[in-house]
C-alpha cells in the first residue's frame, strides 16, 4: 500500500520541532487585536507585545470586541470570536479533529506544529523501552525464584518504523538512531531523509513487515483512517510492539484486538482510541497486552509555555508581514 494522495504538497508539514522563542518586546503593528481562549497565555502574550490588545475570551467575547487574531480554538468562545473578524486563528496544539468547524475556516489556520515534539518522543521512547523490559510485569513485588537473570530485549539492533515524518517524528528517529536501532519512515512524497541512517518508504507494506516496533505519527485524514487494519497486521513481524500517538481512527480496533489475542501485535502502547473518552468497561481496559494513556503524551510541564511562545512568535510575523509557520492546508497537513 502506498500513501493515499501521496502527490499532495508536504511542504507545510514538519517544518520545525520547537519554535525559536524570543522574550524581547516586539514593536506593534497599528490596529492588531487578539482574541485569547486560554486565560494562563495572557501573562506571557502581554509581555512580549505591551502595546497590543489582547482580550481574554475564557469567559466570553465581549459585546462589540473586533479582533483580527485568535489563540486557542476549541470550544464555543473561538467559535463566537470567529464571528468577530478573526482572519487568522492559531490552534494551542497539533490536531485538527475536534476544532469546530468555524475555526477550521478561517482564512488561515495555523497550529502549534513541533511544539509538543520534545514530550511525546520522550513518550515513544519510554513505551518502547518499557515492552523490551517487560516493565511493569518485570518489576519485583516479591522475591524471584532467582536473581541476576531475567527475560528483556534491546532496543539497539531493533527496527523503528514511523508512519508519519514530521517534527515529533524525526524527533524520535534521531533518539532511536542514537540508541543504535533501525529506522524505516513513511511520508507521502518520496524524498530524501533530512536525518542520516533513516531508510525512507513510501510502501506502507513494506514498511510494517520490516519493523520491530510500528509507531503512528500522522493526522487523522479520510487517507489515514483504519491504515492499521486486518490486512495489514497480516504483514508485521510476530509480535509487533504498536505506538499510536496520532489518532485512534488510524487503527481499526476490532482487527486490533484480534492481533493481539493471537499473538501478532505483542503489545499496544496506545495514547489515543475510538472514541474518546472511553467508556467503562471497554476491553482495552482490562486487555494484557494494551497499555493505555489518556490522550496525554503531549503533556509536560513546559507545553503551554512553549505552545504560548510559538504563538507570539508567529504573532510577530503577522505584525511584520512575513509567512506563518505551522499553516493548515485543507487536506489537514
Amino acid at each position: 500500500m502506498r500513501w493515499p494522495g501521496s502527490g499532495s504538497s508536504d511542504s507545510q508539514r514538519g517544518r520545525c520541532e520547537t519554535a525559536a522563542v524570543s522574550s524581547e518586546p516586539v514593536a506593534q503593528k497599528s490596529g492588531v487585536v487578539v482574541f485569547c481562549d486560554l486565560a494562563g497565555a495572557l501573562t506571557r502574550i502581554r509581555s512580549r507585545f505591551p502595546d497590543l490588545e489582547v482580550i481574554d475570551i475564557s469567559s466570553g467575547v465581549p459585546r462589540g470586541a473586533h479582533g483580527e487574531v485568535l489563540f486557542g480554538g476549541w470550544g464555543p468562545n473561538s467559535v463566537q470570536a470567529m464571528a468577530a473578524g478573526v482572519q487568522w486563528a492559531q490552534l494551542s496544539g497539533t490536531g485538527l479533529d475536534g476544532v469546530p468547524p468555524e475555526v477550521r475556516a478561517a482564512p488561515v489556520l495555523t497550529s502549534a506544529r513541533g511544539v509538543a515534539a520534545p514530550a511525546i518522543s520522550e513518550y515513544v521512547i519510554a513505551a518502547m523501552g518499557a515492552f523490551v523490559r517487560d516493565f511493569p510485569a518485570n518489576w519485583l513485588r516479591e522475591p524471584p525464584e532467582s536473581w541476576f537473570v531475567q527475560q528483556a530485549g534491546l532496543l539497539a539492533g531493533a527496527t523503528l518504523g514511523l508512519f508519519g515524518f514530521g517534527g515529533i517524528a524525526q524527533r524520535v528517529a534521531r533518539i532511536a538512531r542514537a540508541m543504535d536501532m533501525s529506522v524505516v519512515a513513511m511520508r507521502r512524497r518520496d524524498l530524501p531523509s533530512p536525518i542520516e541512517g533513516v531508510t525512507m518508504t513510501t510502501s506502507f507494506d513494506d514498511l510494517v513487515s520490516a519493523t520491530d516496533h510500528l509507531v503512528l505519527a500522522a493526522p487523522a485524514t479520510d487517507n489515514t483512517r483504519q491504515v492499521v487494519n486486518a490486512e495489514t497486521l497480516a504483514l508485521v513481524r510476530p509480535g509487533l510492539h504498536l505506538v499510536n500517538i496520532a489518532r485512534g481512527s488510524l487503527v481499526d480496533q476490532d482487527a486490533l484486538r484480534r492481533a493481539l489475542d493471537d499473538g501478532t501485535v505483542g503489545r499496544a502502547s496506545l495514547d489515543v482510541t475510538t472514541p474518546e473518552p472511553l467508556p467503562a468497561g471497554h476491553w482495552m481496559f482490562d486487555h494484557p497486552k494494551v497499555f493505555l494513556t489518556p490522550h496525554a503524551s503531549w503533556a509536560g510541564q513546559t507545553q503551554f509555555a512553549a505552545a504560548t511562545d510559538y504563538f507570539c512568535d508567529n504573532l510577530a510575523r503577522f505584525i511584520s508581514g512575513e509567512a506563518l509557520e505551522g499553516v493548515v492546508g485543507p487536506d489537514g497537513y
